[in-house]
């Protein structure tokens, strides 16, 4: 009993200091992060801000938007230029993000879209480029197509929400004097337009080959330029506002923990717990399906189940279900464009086949070796089952996975093609018993 004990508060002692070292982890890079956000802020002053906009469009790169205008407004910058190269995202998201560029504006603060030669303001970032006082593209950029999705939503919200976005983008085309009815296209159509399409129709307001040429053409040239980049922590909201990785996590974290309970190390169990809990931070921020959550959390029985059967077949179905979560999580919330694609079923599949591995070590490495039988040498015939190839009174031949065993019967005489499960071994003989129908 002391030993069980002094083991259990020793490994209650690890589980404590692992979890001391994460947080400590964690907050050395939250003051990182503060430092060079405070170093970027003390040359920000008459300077331009130039967002690196290389991201979709998420609740980190929302974070991300808001931080820099709030530090526009407090340094007195003279504008900010949003570098963008996004393929679109959540509207949620795209919805603040707008909402922060007409925050600088009402600062007088004007806010510049920027899409480098082959880049991409596609669906949300199309609204978000709209939304600010002049665009300039490069060669082989693109603006659009900006039709929103409701993923797995009804007819009636599909339309309702369409309406929704074409009023906003023909607003703010209106609000910047930029033509309407491309703009309208872009959503009802799901029209885009490239770098020439887009001047001629009166979309964007001139080209660019480079940021300092587009500096030039926004009469920035001559100012200093503060260039600035997702956090760590908005990197991280980022990371977790993606549906699949969130529920991938989960089930990772639960596979991590069922194994360390057959291979106690404890790192299994706190990286399971962590990747767990990300993970249902992530879905709440984004505010995912109920019906995922409740399939996420389905597939948790089945693979905690796992421990009682101990076959490996719970874990096989509980990852299953939980892929099939995975492909539900987005059910009802707005995207542009859709999450749901080719990648997105290989990434499932993928989740599958972890899952029927996984299922396969602990029915035929982890339960074993968890019940204390052996899986190599001799003593691994032990409890095997066959049947016997001729008659034993009391001794003859029997087939056991595959192999031809002289063997004698402690269970009285037994026929051929009875099945026998090995008891013992002595040498090349074998001790079974008859197995009862």
């Amino acid at each position: 009993m002391y030993t069980l004990a002094k083991r259990g508060k020793s490994k209650s002692i690890r589980f404590l200091v692992i979890l001391e070292l994460v947080f400590a982890i964690f907050t050395l890079l939250g003051v990182f992060a503060q430092y060079f956000e405070s170093a970027a802020a003390q040359n920000a002053s008459g300077s331009v801000l130039v967002v690196n906009f290389d991201v979709p469009v998420d609740a980190g790169s929302s974070a991300f938007m808001t931080r820099a205008v709030l530090l526009a407004q407090t340094q007195g910058a003279s504008a900010i230029v949003i570098e963008m190269n996004t393929p679109g995202g959540l509207l949620s998201d795209m919805l603040s993000i707008v909402q922060s560029i007409q925050n600088a504006n009402q600062s007088g603060i004007p806010t510049y879209t920027y899409v480098p030669p082959n880049a991409l303001a596609a669906s949300a970032g199309s609204y978000i480029a709209m939304a600010s006082n002049k665009i300039l593209m490069g060669p082989g950029s693109e603006i659009g197509p900006s039709t929103p999705i409701v993923v797995g939503g009804s007819t009636l919200q599909q339309n309702h929400t369409e309406d929704a976005m074409i009023k906003l983008m023909v607003g703010l085309a209106q609000k910047w004097n930029r033509n309407a009815t491309a703009a309208y296209n872009m959503v009802y159509g799901d029209q885009a337009f490239s770098a020439d399409q887009a001047y001629e129709f009166h979309i964007s307001n001139g080209f660019a080959n480079s940021l300092s040429q587009a500096l030039g053409e926004l009469g920035l040239g001559n100012k200093p330029v503060v260039t600035l980049s997702e956090s760590v922590y908005e990197q991280f909201l980022s990371a977790l506002s993606n549906t699949e990785v969130d529920g991938i996590l989960i089930l990772v974290g639960e596979l991590a923990i069922v194994i360390d309970i057959y291979h106690p190390t404890v790192v299994l169990t706190i990286a399971g717990v962590l990747a767990i809990l990300a993970g249902l931070v992530g879905l709440e921020v984004i505010g995912a399906s109920i019906l995922g959550f409740f399939l996420l959390a389905l597939a948790a029985v089945l693979v905690l189940l796992e421990l009682k059967l101990g076959h490996g077949l719970a874990v096989m179905a509980g990852v299953a279900v939980g892929a099939f979560a995975i492909l539900l999580l987005t059910q009802g919330l707005t995207y542009s464009p859709s999450p749901i694609n080719a990648v997105s079923e290989v990434e499932a599949a993928g989740v599958v086949g972890v899952g029927v591995l996984a299922g396969v070590y602990i029915r035929w490495v982890a339960g074993p070796l968890r019940k204390g039988k052996k899986l190599t040498g001799p003593e691994s015939l032990i409890g095997s089952v066959g049947t016997a190839s001729t008659a034993l009174t009391p001794e003859g031949e029997v087939r056991v996975a595959g192999v031809i065993w002289h063997a004698r019967s402690v269970s009285g005489n037994i026929a051929v093609g009875d099945q026998i499960r090995v008891v013992s071994r002595e040498g090349l003989t074998l001790t079974v018993e008859k197995i009862e129908k």
